[in-house]
């Protein structure tokens, strides 16, 4: 099995990752979010500053990431876990991270998001995760880390 093939179909074919993150004392958080990638390595997405996944990365940049498939039958499941750091996107980085959003949006069906829809007085901010480490679980359910 090839298993960066299999992990690149996951984050292609899915719509949503699970975000976890913790609070300055530890406590986590598991927040479901749409996404779009960027060379399978930055994770991009929409949220309000204030939503409590948001307000953990400011504190604690460091996330896991869960993407998978939850319509496989039981025990055929495969998934992408992702150890990066989350930050909000910058002004520097942030016309590439809109028009990455953007693409995957509208491909789903969604709208462009644009630099208005992202700076005050707006409600959403654009974030992103960069990968640290990668993995995908074989056949045997072993963690098996590569680079997607």
């Amino acid at each position: 099995m090839d298993l960066t093939a299999l992990g690149r179909q996951i984050l292609d074919n899915a719509l949503y990752l699970v975000l976890g993150t913790a609070d300055a004392d530890g406590r986590p958080w598991a927040a479901p979010v749409y996404f779009a990638h960027d060379s399978y390595r930055d994770f991009i997405w929409v949220s309000k500053p204030g939503a409590r996944h948001s307000l953990n990365i400011e504190v604690r940049p460091e996330v896991s990431i869960v993407v998978f498939d939850s319509t496989v039958p039981i025990g055929t499941g495969r998934g992408v876990y992702v150890e990066a750091t989350a930050a909000e996107v910058g002004e520097a980085e942030r016309d590439e991270a809109l028009a990455t959003f953007s693409r995957r949006s509208i491909a789903h069906g969604g709208g462009e998001f644009t630099a208005a829809d992202a700076l005050p007085p707006a409600r959403l901010r654009l974030y992103k995760a960069t990968a640290a480490e990668q993995f995908v679980l074989d056949d045997r359910d072993n963690r098996v880390a590569l680079t997607l």
